[in-house]
C-alpha cells in the first residue's frame, strides 16, 4: 500500500464516484484539496459566491441523477453555503459541501474565520462531520457519497481542519470503490393489498412525486399505469415523471402550480396511490377538503415520511422503482391488461374543457403568454430550470414537461437567486442539451453575478427574465391584508437596467414589450448563446399587477382571468 497526502486519496475517491465537475471558491484554509484537485481530471469552476456553489452542484446533481460537490474556504464560505445545504435537503438532491477549517489546535481560540460549521450545519444535511484524521479521509468520503445517495437522498457536509489536509494517508485507489447503496424492496403483502384497492377503485389516480424522478423510475409508472389504465398526476417535483402529452396524463393538483383539470380530475377521484410525494403544503392546501373522499397509498422509501402530513388507508415503504416493478407485476398477474374506461374518459373531457387562456395580445404582456411561447420554442429535450415567485406558479400551470430531469426547480425551500447558478450546473452536467432558466426580476438580481462565471467559462444558456417590477408574490398576498407595501421595484425610476447589465458582463441581451416580439426573441436568444457560447437573456416586460391563480383549497382556486369553460381543445 502506498502513502499519498490524504487530499489526494479525497480526490481519488471523488473521481470514483462520478464527479467530473466542482464548484467552489479557494481559500488559505482550503488550498491542500485544492493542490490535490489540481491534478485530477475534475474540472473545477470558480463561483463569484458560496451559495452560488451550491446551486450549481445542487443543479449539476438534477440534471445528472449523481451527488454534486461544492466546495469553499473556512468560516463565512461555509456559513454561506447553509442556503444550499437546506435547499438540498428539502429537495432530496444528493450533495456533498466541503468546507475548510482552521487547525484543530486553533478551534477553541477563536482562530480567524473559525466557526462551528458542522453544528451549524446539522439542522439542514443528513450528516455534518468534521474529519479528525488524516487517515479517515478516503473513509469519510466514502460515507459521505453513501448517505448522501441513500434512503430519501440529501446533503452532507465535511469541515476540513487545514492540519488535517496537510496529512497523510495510506490509499490505493485500485483497491477501492464506492459503497454499496440500498435499495430497499417492498414486502409482497402491502404490494398485493395495494394492487387489490386500485382494482377495486372506480376512479384511481397515481401521483408521481419528485421521488419517482430521483429513483429513475418513469419507465415503471408507465408500464402500471397503461397496464390498469390508470390517470398519473404529478407533484411540481414530480414534472417530468410522466409525458404531459400521454392520454393518461391528468394534470396538477394543488393551490398553486395546479392546472384547473387537474384539480377537477383529482377532487373527482376515489383513491390515491402516491409515490416519492411528501404531500407539501402546496399540493394539498386544506387538508380536510384535500382528504375528503378519497382514499389513500403511500409509497415511500423514508419510513418516517409516511404518516408524516396524515394517516394513508396503506403505506408501503420502498424505493419506487421496484416498488412500481413490483406493483406493475403483480397487477398483470391479477388483471388482463385494461382498456380505457369511463374515468379515463372523464379526465379527457376534463382536460379539453377545463383550460386557462394562455393566447392573449394584450399590451402589456400578460405572462400566461410567455409560457405559451416557450412551449413553441423549446423542445422536449431542453431542460427549463426556475426557481420560486409567481413565475415558478405560472409555469407549473402552464409550461409543459415530457421527460423527467428536464423541468428542475426548487420546491420546499425556494430560495431567489437559485436559477442561474443551477443553469450553470445543468449545462456543465449536459454540455450539448439546450438549457433555459427561467427568472424573475427580482430573483435574478440575488446572484447575478454569477453570470460573470457562465462568461468566464463560456456556458451558453438562455434567460428568460419575467419582469413585473414587483415582488410579485408578495404583492398578490398582501392583497389579503388590503395592502400594498414595500414591493415596487419601479426601475423606471432608477434601479437596474438587466438588458445593461449583461452587457456589462459581455453577453448578449433583449428586451421585449410586445407579446408578438416574443417568439422572435426566443429564436435569436437560442441561436445567439450557441454562437457567442454565451447566456443570453431575453427580458420581457410583463403586466406589473398581473396574479396567478390561487386559493386556500382545491375547489376554492380564484381566477384572475376569464377561463373559458367548456371549450375543447382544438385539434
Amino acid at each position: 500500500m502506498t502513502r499519498i497526502p490524504c487530499m489526494e486519496a479525497v480526490a481519488a475517491v471523488l473521481e470514483s464516484e462520478g464527479v467530473d465537475t466542482v464548484f467552489g471558491i479557494p481559500g488559505a484554509a482550503i488550498l491542500p484539496l485544492y493542490a490535490a484537485l489540481r491534478k485530477s481530471g475534475i474540472r473545477h469552476l470558480t463561483v463569484r459566491h458560496e451559495e452560488g456553489g451550491t446551486h450549481a452542484a445542487d443543479g449539476w446533481a438534477r440534471a445528472t441523477g449523481k451527488v454534486g460537490v461544492s466546495i469553499g474556504t473556512s468560516g463565512p464560505a461555509g456559513t454561506n453555503m447553509i442556503t444550499g445545504l437546506y435547499t438540498a435537503l428539502a429537495d432530496s438532491i444528493p450533495m456533498i459541501c466541503i468546507t475548510g477549517q482552521a487547525p484543530r489546535a486553533k478551534l477553541h481560540q477563536e482562530a480567524f474565520q473559525a466557526v462551528d460549521i458542522v453544528e451549524i450545519a446539522k439542522p439542514v444535511t443528513k450528516w455534518a462531520v468534521q474529519l479528525k484524521e488524516p487517515a479517515q479521509a478516503p473513509w469519510v468520503f466514502r460515507e459521505a457519497f453513501r448517505i448522501a445517495r441513500s434512503g430519501r437522498p440529501g446533503p452532507v457536509l465535511i469541515d476540513l481542519p487545514l492540519d488535517v489536509q496537510k496529512g497523510t494517508c495510506v490509499y490505493d485507489a485500485a483497491l477501492d470503490a464506492p459503497l454499496p447503496v440500498d435499495v430497499p424492496e417492498p414486502r409482497p403483502q402491502p404490494i398485493a393489498a395495494a394492487v387489490a384497492m386500485l382494482l377495486e377503485a372506480e376512479r384511481p389516480i397515481i401521483l408521481a412525486g419528485g421521488g419517482v424522478i430521483g429513483a429513475e423510475a418513469s419507465d415503471e409508472l408507465r408500464s402500471l399505469a397503461e397496464h390498469l389504465q390508470i390517470p398519473v398526476q404529478v407533484t411540481l417535483m414530480g414534472k417530468g415523471a410522466f409525458p404531459e402529452d400521454h392520454p393518461l396524463f391528468a394534470g396538477m393538483a394543488g393551490i398553486q402550480t395546479q392546472t384547473r383539470w387537474g384539480n377537477a380530475a383529482f377532487l373527482e377521484s376515489d383513491l390515491v396511490l402516491a409515490v416519492g410525494a411528501r404531500f407539501g403544503d402546496r399540493h394539498t392546501g386544506d387538508l380536510e377538503t384535500y382528504r375528503r373522499g378519497r382514499r389513500f397509498i403511500h409509497v415511500d422509501i423514508e419510513p418516517t415520511q409516511i404518516g408524516k402530513v396524515f394517516e394513508p388507508d396503506l403505506g408501503i415503504v420502498g424505493h419506487a422503482r421496484p416498488t412500481l416493478a413490483a406493483l406493475a407485476e403483480h397487477a398483470r398477474h391479477a388483471s388482463p391488461r385494461h382498456a380505457p374506461g369511463s374515468w379515463v374518459e372523464r379526465v379527457a373531457e376534463l382536460r379539453s374543457t377545463l383550460l386557462r387562456r394562455d393566447d392573449f395580445d394584450d399590451k402589456p404582456i400578460k405572462p400566461p403568454r410567455v409560457y405559451r411561447e416557450l412551449n413553441r420554442a423549446f423542445g422536449p429535450d431542453t431542460t427549463f430550470v426556475t426557481a420560486i415567485g409567481l413565475y415558478q406558479i405560472w409555469s407549473g400551470q402552464f409550461q409543459q414537461t415530457f421527460r423527467p430531469r428536464h423541468y428542475l426547480v426548487c420546491g420546499q425551500a425556494g430560495p431567489l437567486g437559485w436559477e442561474v447558478p443551477a443553469a450553470i450546473g445543468v449545462k456543465c452536467a449536459h454540455p450539448d442539451k439546450q438549457v433555459v432558466a427561467v427568472v424573475g426580476d427580482y430573483s435574478f438580481q440575488f446572484l447575478m453575478e454569477e453570470v460573470a462565471v457562465a462568461a468566464q467559462y463560456r456556458i451558453p444558456f438562455v434567460i428568460v427574465m419575467v419582469n413585473n417590477e414587483y415582488l410579485g408574490l408578495i404583492r398578490q398576498a398582501e392583497l389579503g391584508y388590503d395592502m400594498n407595501y414595500a414591493v415596487d421595484l419601479h426601475y423606471g425610476e432608477g434601479g437596474i437596467d438587466h438588458v445593461t447589465l449583461m452587457q456589462a458582463f459581455g453577453c448578449p441581451a433583449r428586451r421585449v414589450e410586445q407579446p408578438d416580439e416574443i417568439a422572435d426573441a426566443l429564436a435569436w436568444a437560442s441561436l445567439e448563446a450557441e454562437a457567442q457560447q454565451l447566456p443570453v437573456l431575453v427580458e420581457v416586460m410583463v403586466e406589473r399587477e398581473a396574479n396567478a391563480a390561487m386559493g386556500p383549497s382545491l375547489d376554492a382556486i380564484t381566477e384572475f382571468e376569464p377561463v373559458p369553460d367548456l371549450v375543447p381543445v382544438a385539434d
